[in-house]
């Protein structure tokens, strides 16, 4: 790991709703956090809790409308990224941040080769290069994601899913950023080919010392792949800490949840035990914690306000009022 102390971006308190028909979709309550030089955190949850849409925020890709962001700060080295102009965040995407996004199979462009769609990302953030140079470093960068080069001139219909995500990697690498988002690197792969992709995305992370942020809900690619994790629910970060604390003493009781639905080579049962309820309707968030509709460790002060997020030792935050109940209940699993 090449991971440092500097910090490389900063989240605070972002807001952002989609304003639809139906209500105003509550996407992201809040949501502060950290990343490093070089470190890789996991953003965890289920489907619907504001994964996609803190990445995109990130970047400024929220469609507007219906989304809006509605307060916050994202300081990437020192800038305010909410505060720039639009034309100097074009000069940001693709060379200081990337993103894979999630579907390899439609986020190709079917009538450019795959090498013209590779020099794209390159040429615009590197003018002066004539067109020898931009094929030599779209070469290298296929290369380098262990795709031949003489399939540079060749469209994504001629690659399989796998190869076409490498191609995606190789264009979100391309101008070595600073930061990578993967969104779910490895949605629609089989088994096989996820491990191939993500030990790929690996390595060259090393290589080019990238952070990352891995937008996942398997908690093994984050056991395998991340520094530290953050649990994030309803559009609320509800736990983050380092790899051991989350794994070795979850305290949120959503975290706990999640572990608890991992099915054990050690035990024999006949049902897997998930956790149980679904995600509350966003445009219609319960009061208090957002969780207490699901959780074992409901109280009647969960209703009263929204729990804040606090340090409970090294670094280790959780959003939960009963912690010290959650934490006793978490050692019993070890």
């Amino acid at each position: 790991m090449t991971e440092t102390n500097q910090e490389l971006i900063r989240i605070e308190d972002l807001f952002i709703d989609y304003e639809t028909d139906d209500g105003i979709v509550h996407a992201l309550n809040g949501v502060s956090l950290t990343l490093h030089v070089g470190e890789t955190l996991g953003l965890v949850g289920e489907t619907g809790a504001g994964k996609t849409t803190l990445a995109k925020g990130i970047l400024r890709l929220i469609p507007d409308p219906p989304g809006k962001i509605k307060e916050g700060k994202i300081w990437f080295e020192g800038k305010d990224l909410l505060e720039l102009p639009e034309h100097a965040m074009q000069e940001i995407r693709g060379q200081s941040i990337s993103m894979i996004f999630q579907d390899p199979m439609t986020s190709l462009n079917p009538v450019m080769t795959v090498g013209e769609q590779i020099q794209e990302v390159i040429r615009n953030h590197n003018p002066e290069l004539d067109k020898e140079e931009l094929h030599a470093w779209s070469c290298a960068m296929l290369e380098k994601v262990g795709i031949s080069a003489d399939r540079i001139d060749e469209y994504p219909h001629q690659f399989s899913g796998g190869m076409k995500q490498r191609v995606i990697i190789a264009i979100a690498l391309a101008c070595n950023p600073k930061l990578l988002l993967a969104d779910e690197p490895t949605t629609a792969l089989d088994v096989t080919i996820q491990a191939q992709v993500l030990d790929m995305i690996r390595t060259l992370k090393q290589e080019l010392n990238t952070a990352m942020m891995l937008i996942t809900h398997d908690l093994g690619v984050v056991a395998q792949n991340c520094n530290r994790v953050a649990i994030i629910y309803a559009g609320e970060i509800v736990e983050i800490g380092d790899l051991r604390q989350i794994f070795k003493r979850p305290t949120h009781p959503y975290t706990i949840g999640l572990l608890e639905s991992i099915p054990s080579l050690a035990k024999d049962v006949e049902r897997l035990n998930p956790v149980k309820g679904m995600m509350p309707d966003p445009t219609d968030l319960p009061p208090g914690c957002k969780f207490a509709p699901r959780c074992k460790f409901v109280c009647e002060r969960c209703a009263q306000r929204v729990p804040d997020l606090i340090d409970i030792g090294d670094g280790h935050m959780v959003r939960c009022i009963n912690s010290k109940d959650t934490q006793s209940y978490a050692s019993t699993r070890e």
